[in-house]
């Protein structure tokens, strides 16, 4: 099944339906550890934390991690996030924070715009973040194509399309 007809199966879902077919589409499941692109150790759906190289996890062991990890991503989100959110916007950015990490997603110009209101500015963010260790990665410049495009329809569904006016 494709990555759109994931995401429009599981609209009707909510926000946690949605960034799991996103998050699974773009990790894919891997059940023993392996090295990233830029050699971080992960398994299952992009799981880093806990990771030892040689290690094997069963489906059951890799959906608890994934459940966990978008958990958290989620409840990053929702604490940082000032502004209220669509759950396609939310999805989107719980993607995000899920692949580069709170810290990245604090600091960012991304969640200086959200909550400054401007969030069609943040969703635009998004694009930038194709980059690990210095390299562009194609498979990133993809998952953000799709995290920005189901940002952006968060607010056309919610009739938040426009920019804040100063």
């Amino acid at each position: 099944m494709g990555l759109k007809t994931r995401i429009g199966v599981s609209l009707a879902a909510g926000a946690i339906s949605i960034a799991t077919a996103v998050v699974t589409y773009y990790e894919g499941y891997h059940p023993t550890a392996y090295h990233d692109p830029v050699g971080i150790p992960t398994i299952c759906y992009g799981h880093t934390a806990t990771v030892r190289m040689g290690q094997t996890l069963s489906q059951a062991e890799c959906t608890a991690l994934l459940e966990e990890d978008l958990g958290d991503a989620f409840a990053t989100v929702d604490r940082r996030a000032r502004v209220n959110l669509p759950a396609p916007t939310r999805a989107a950015l719980a993607s995000f924070v899920y692949n580069v990490g709170e810290g990245n997603f604090a600091r960012s110009t991304l969640l200086r715009k959200l909550n400054q209101g401007d969030l069609r500015g943040a969703c635009h963010e998004l694009s930038r973040w194709v980059y690990a260790d210095g390299q562009k990665l194609n498979g990133l410049v993809t998952r953000r194509a799709t995290e920005r495009e189901l940002c952006l329809s968060g607010l056309s569904l919610a009739g938040l399309e426009q920019a804040p006016t100063p």
